[in-house]
């Protein structure tokens, strides 16, 4: 057994043994000398309340420790009504005291399930639930999810417990978490006790007026409960839909974020900036070229002075403070190659605000520097716009810092050369077929090319080859898989002893085994795409599952653990997410590609919300990838 399932189990039995202790003490306090007819006479006609308040009262401090623990069994147990015991509170010790004596037995409650959940996980959470007709799983990932946790404590048939574990689910740190889950009590809990209380301050026939009035209240808005938790639904499903998240930029962060920028660079990176066009119209679009993930630093300095909102990956707004500072300067959230209303509403807020909208229309980083195609509906997009459009041609910057590299290379030398690509008239008289030739001819590029044409240029690394093991991952030699590794300027075979050595300008020296990186993975690319014609082609891979981080300290966070499978039909997870056994189907025709981190990860949108697989071996991430792209293209064809 796994030392992690071990720990794991050793905290469960810890936890039960500790829980039964305490209530055994519990019961010994609460059923010790009059304290049982106490508690029976809460929920019992028999016994007057003057009787129970007597009672109480000479218990004195142990009448406030029953209040308390009562209501501190009303959270944790909910079957057990909180209302007698508030009315109980409040004619006894009056409205203040009462009520303190109350919400310090929710607060401990609330601690407690705080405590269940982080023992106990999700499956406590899941028997709540099922009886709920609130969707929690959406809520988990609305803007507005402090005021819903407040508002659920207003709403009939939902116990306090229920709301706590559901508050405990979404990762936040215990401070937010008690303060929410007490602040949402406090309102019923003063209803409960005041009722008590003006049964002995107030006339009778006062008191009877307010009861009854809140009992119609609270039949009104039970028998109403499915229209409130509708709209309640609504409500949620349409904060997380309609969000606008598009910010002015801030050009004080702008140019921090730039000069920070140049700073890590240093002079390992030179870069060269060429406006053919100066100034650009507004509104406009801006497009890129996308060969590293350093092209959102080139790009945006060459027109910084336009301010331009930058279209990113959704996974990076996941992290609390980056997504923050990526919305400062303007850039706003993409489910990449995934159907994206809420992005689509902000490029269009971007252009009717007549202001500059900048994205990289391959929507991912090139994996050997060569430019790797434009989804249809981005052209439709830039044609339905009619607005002018430029683009920015990077040179250099694939090599600069690869997808599979760790570090910026010394020696670099990066283009960036911004035009006009197409006036407001040319982009609204074109056809879709001319805007997507001429786009795709703008873009295309090939860094090998490039670097020919630049006998100058060589790059200082000692470490040169490191990552390429996490795009070849096929031996040319004997065929092996994932038996490729790579020390220094050395790419080696473990299986074979095949040895290719990197020089400084990226190719093999003497050309073998082939002229360079791009030159083996298109070999390998070949290879698998004959697989996929002759045979019953199957990538398998026993994979962990990430969604997006709940407490936003990271992009993303551990949901579960499965095997991924990936063929002609499309691509299946079977597995546990956040501990329910699911299996998860992705429709070959839904998937144009599926993105990937050289060696971490691959990855697909689903809305908002990511499906991130860490792979055990890892340098399969790029397999699924190339594998989508000729499926995609195998189905079209």
């Amino acid at each position: 057994m796994e030392e992690r399932k071990i720990r794991g189990l050793k905290l469960k039995i810890w936890s039960a043994i500790i829980f039964f202790v305490v209530a055994i003490g519990l019961a010994f306090f609460l059923f010790s000398g009059g304290t049982l007819e106490i508690i029976k006479g809460i929920f019992r006609d028999d016994i007057s309340n003057e009787e129970v308040r007597d009672a109480l009262f000479a218990f004195r401090i142990k009448g406030y420790i029953t209040i308390g623990i009562l209501s501190n069994l009303q959270v944790v147990l909910t079957v057990l009504p909180a209302e007698p015991v508030q009315v109980v509170a409040g004619l006894t010790f009056g409205f203040l005291w009462g009520g303190l004596a109350c919400i310090v037995g929710v607060f401990i409650g609330n601690t407690l399930i705080y405590i269940l959940y982080k023992v106990y996980g999700q499956r406590l959470t899941r028997w709540f639930e099922s009886n709920a007709e609130f969707d929690f799983e959406v809520a988990k990932h609305s803007s507005k999810i402090a005021f819903i946790i407040l508002l659920l404590y207003f709403l009939p048939a939902i116990p306090y417990g229920l709301i706590c574990f559901f508050t405990a689910s979404l990762g936040i740190k215990y401070p937010k978490y008690i303060l929410l889950t007490t602040l949402g009590a406090i309102p019923s809990v003063a209803i409960g006790v005041a009722l008590g209380h003006m049964a002995v301050s107030a006339s009778w026939i006062i008191s009877v007026c307010v009861f009854v009035v809140i009992i119609a209240l609270l039949i009104v808005l039970y028998l109403n409960k499915a229209k409130l938790f509708k709209k309640l639904n609504d409500y949620v499903k349409r904060q997380n839909a309609d969000t606008i998240v598009v910010q002015k930029c801030n050009k004080f962060v702008l140019n921090s974020a730039d000069f920070v920028s140049k700073i890590a660079l240093g002079r390992k990176v030179k870069v060269k900036l060429e406006n053919k066009v100066g100034r650009l119209e507004r509104p406009s679009i801006v497009l890129s070229t996308h060969g590293s993930f350093l092209d959102f630093v080139y790009s945006g300095r060459i027109i910084k002075k336009e301010r331009p909102h930058f279209v990113v990956a959704r996974l990076y707004f996941y992290h609390k403070i980056l997504g923050k500072l990526l919305k400062s300067i303007g850039a706003f959230p993409k489910s990449m190659f995934s159907s994206d209303i809420e992005n689509v509403k902000n490029c269009m807020t971007v252009i009717s605000k007549g202001e500059v909208l900048a994205m990289m229309p391959e929507a991912r980083l090139s994996t050997v520097g060569k430019f790797e195609g434009i989804q249809d509906s981005t052209f439709k997009f830039i044609k339905k716009m009619g607005v002018p459009v430029y683009y920015i041609k990077l040179e250099g910057d694939y090599f600069a810092k690869p997808k599979w590299g760790d570090k910026a290379r010394k020696g670099s030398v990066v283009h960036a050369t911004l035009d006009k690509l197409f006036t407001k008239e040319e982009i609204q008289n074109a056809t879709l077929e001319q805007v997507a030739k001429k786009i795709e001819t703008a873009l295309y590029y090939d860094e090998f090319e490039w670097l020919e044409s630049m006998p100058n240029v060589h790059y200082k690394s000692k470490t040169l080859a490191k990552g390429l093991e996490n795009i070849l991952t096929t031996c040319p030699n004997c065929k092996a898989k994932y038996s490729i590794e790579t020390s220094g300027m050395m790419v080696t075979c473990k299986n074979c002893n095949l040895t290719a050595t990197l020089d400084d300008r990226y190719g093999f020296i003497d050309e073998k085994p082939f002229k360079n990186f791009a030159e083996w993975y298109e070999w390998q690319k070949a290879e698998m795409q004959s697989e996929i014609i002759n045979g019953d082609f199957k990538l398998t891979q026993e994979v962990t599952l990430k969604h997006s981080s709940k407490n936003g300290k990271g992009c993303t966070q551990v949901a579960g653990h499965g095997v991924c499978t990936l063929d002609k039909t499309g691509l299946k997870y079977v597995g546990d997410k956040d501990g329910e056994q699911i299996e998860k189907f992705f429709k070959i025709e839904d998937i144009y590609r599926l993105l990937f981190g050289a060696g971490e990860d691959f990855e697909i949108y689903e809305g908002k919300e990511i499906w991130y697989f860490v792979p055990n071996e890892k340098r399969s991430c790029v397999d699924f990838y190339t594998a989508s792209e000729l499926l995609e293209k195998l189905r079209n064809n």
